[in-house]
């Protein structure tokens, strides 16, 4: 049968990934023996695929068989039991070894393997968790250690249980800041749950790595950012067998050396073969070789299974205790609302987790954190390692996580509220001081450009809460709802609008202000809905009567509400935000109109960059204060009578 398939498809050097994962240990009283398992059915299967990145593969069969077959407590049938030691590939584009190993503990079926790469298989170019294995997203680099961090600090310190959690790195992405960060925050916390192994084979992409095969100089790095550092042969299973049994009362860095393409002759350490197939002459001399080394071996080896310590969560329904408390006359700016409505949530569910950037007597966290420290993470000023740490909490539904920080901020951290996305990840963002309403502190503290980040990310749920009953209500609404939530608040205190009991929905906007003569609608959020009330009130003195749409969610945006209500006003719609132009409330709106017949739209927004002055002197600089309003509305209708 080998011989027909492999003249139908050429083998390659996946080949040697399935047999050097097979390279299993076991213990005996007096040494360890290298055991390697009779898996040539899956040598057969495994020599037909058309892999990618081998060489990035073959460096570090040898660690992922000590992992997952000497190393690691799991149940290899259900990978997300909660009571699993976690794995983490970090360098995602060696994705075909994970799927090797998965298939010899018996979880993927052999033929699968085939599959790798195309459009109707699980098993894609990059680990993702449709692949039950998979907890994270991995192959944008610098990622994985930050996502490792939040389930090691979820286990040892919410759970407190007795899974450990293994990252395994390239030396390419050494170079990310990210990782750092990650490194700082796992020795801060101690978290001796926690070991990354650092495969260091000396090539990148395109250039050998800045320290190459500096061995030394890894682990001079890692040791002056807290961890325990022990450089071993990444090929020696007995080496990687000590170090990863020795007991651990730090984060644990193994730095392996190891040769890219180790085993196949022509392409060790060597450049030019980064996500290269084996030629099919070359695939054969390696497969023969391979196959001349196999022996048959009765023993299978299996993961030994986890300590049942993980208690279950439940994290549906989650609800506030009671309505919000909220009075007619209160002022409260929503920052602050978001805090004290975290800090209720918290009271209700123990799963509840915040996190934040140092920036918590801002985003007023703190008001969680005072009643709730042992459910508060502190990550410092690393937006990047923050979000991470928050995917790697909410992993396997473990927690319900909120991460705040300046809505600006974010925006470092682009990359990895990409890739939650991409995770499938349930977090719960909050950006505090959005726009030029912040005032003095001037732009670079601005959030100008967050709307637009999070409408473009596929799973995101945008909250822009006007008050502090609609803010709470946004809290309460993204612990239950599925992908990430971005929760949007201003810095100055705002009139409290809704009464207590006034009900909210994701996609559902509230018409604020209205009469049965309405000339224009116009629709704000936040700090502009407020300035759109006044201007109303205002207009009203000119008997010019307009109608006042709060979105609640710029997205998803609730296109019927608004249309229903720009009918009525026969198409006439202004939309003011604290925000540039670009990617805003305003073109949100345009994009749900673009069809309607005989509508028109004209926006207000922050036309340019900024400048620090007090918030009502830049709100009317921008022109999205209530006299801007105001005039907009004389314009457009001004525009009207003279089209007719």
């Amino acid at each position: 049968m080998y011989e027909r398939e492999k003249e139908r498809h050429p083998p390659n050097a996946f080949t040697l990934l399935c047999v050097c994962v097979c390279v299993c240990v076991c213990e005996t009283e007096r040494h360890t023996v290298y055991v390697l398992t009779d898996c040539l059915t899956l040598i057969k299967s495994a020599c037909l695929l058309s892999v990618f990145h081998p060489t990035s593969c073959c460096s570090v069969a040898e660690v992922m068989s000590v992992l997952f077959f000497h190393t690691m407590k799991y149940r290899p049938e259900d990978p997300r039991n909660p009571n699993n030691d976690r794995f983490i590939l970090s360098k995602g584009h060696a994705a075909p070894v994970l799927y090797a190993v998965w298939a010899e503990t018996g979880y993927l079926k052999e033929n699968e393997l085939l599959n790798l790469r195309k459009v109707d298989s699980i098993l894609e170019g990059h680990p993702v968790p449709k692949q039950q294995f998979v907890d994270v997203a991995t192959g944008s680099l610098g990622q994985g250690l930050g996502a490792a961090c939040g389930m090691a600090y979820t286990g040892k310190y919410f759970d407190k249980a007795s899974y450990r959690v293994f990252c395994l790195l390239g030396d390419g992405e050494l170079s990310e800041g990210s990782v750092w960060e990650a490194m700082a925050f796992a020795s801060y916390y101690q978290l001796d749950n926690l070991v990354a192994i650092l495969d260091i084979n000396r090539l990148g992409q395109s250039d050998p790595a800045p320290l190459q095969h500096h061995v030394e100089k890894y682990q001079r790095r890692c040791e002056a950012f807290g961890w325990h550092a022990i450089i071993v042969d990444g090929h020696s299973v007995e080496e990687l067998c000590k170090v990863l049994s020795q007991p651990r009362h730090q984060p644990l860095a193994i730095i392996a050396k190891t040769i890219k393409g180790k085993g196949i002759p022509a392409a060790e350490d060597k450049m030019g073969w980064h996500g290269k197939p084996l030629p099919k002459d070359m695939a054969d001399s390696v497969i023969k070789e391979l196959q001349g080394r196999i022996i048959s071996c009765n023993k299978r080896l299996y993961p030994a299974p986890p300590n049942e310590d993980a208690s279950p969560v439940s994290l549906r329904n989650i609800r506030m205790p009671s309505a919000p408390s909220y009075k007619s006359g209160d002022k409260i700016a929503t920052r602050k609302a978001y805090g004290m409505a975290l800090a209720k949530l918290g009271r209700y569910n123990d799963h509840v987790v915040a996190l934040d950037g140092d920036t918590k007597n801002s985003t007023f966290s703190e008001l969680f954190k005072n009643e709730h420290p042992n459910r508060y993470v502190e990550c410092y000023i690393a937006e990047q390692n923050m979000v991470s740490v928050a995917i790697g909490c909410a992993v396997r539904d473990r927690n319900v996580v909120f991460a705040s920080t300046f809505a600006t901020f974010f925006s470092r951290a682009y990359d990895q509220l990409r890739m939650a996305a991409i995770s499938e990840s349930n977090i719960n963002l909050c950006g505090s001081h959005c726009g030029v309403s912040i005032g003095e502190d001037g732009p670079s503290q601005m959030g100008l450009e967050d709307l637009a980040m999070f409408r473009a990310i596929p799973t995101a749920t945008v909250f822009y809460p006007s008050d502090g009953v609609s803010t709470e209500k946004a809290v309460e609404l993204s612990a239950n709802t599925k992908g990430l939530c971005f929760i949007r608040t201003s810095r100055p205190e705002n009139n409290i609008i809704y009464n207590c009991n006034e009900d909210f929905h994701v996609g559902q906007a509230k018409v604020v202000y209205k009469t049965n003569d309405d000339h224009v609608t116009v629709i704000g959020a936040g700090v502009t809905l407020h300035e759109a009330l006044a201007a109303a009130e205002q207009l009203k003195k000119e008997r010019i009567n307009i109608r006042v749409i709060d979105p609640f969610t710029i997205k998803p945006l609730d296109s019927k509400t608004i249309i229903d209500n720009a009918r009525a006003t026969r198409g006439r719609i202004i939309t003011v935000e604290d925000h540039y132009y670009e990617g805003g409330l305003g073109e949100a709106v345009c994009s749900a109109v673009v069809n309607e017949t005989g509508f028109n739209v004209h926006r207000l927004a922050v036309s340019q960059v900024p400048r620090s002055g007090k918030p009502h002197e830049l709100l009317r600089i921008f022109g999205i204060d209530r006299d801007a309003i105001t005039q907009a509305v004389r314009k457009v209708l001004s525009s009207s009578a003279n089209a007719k």
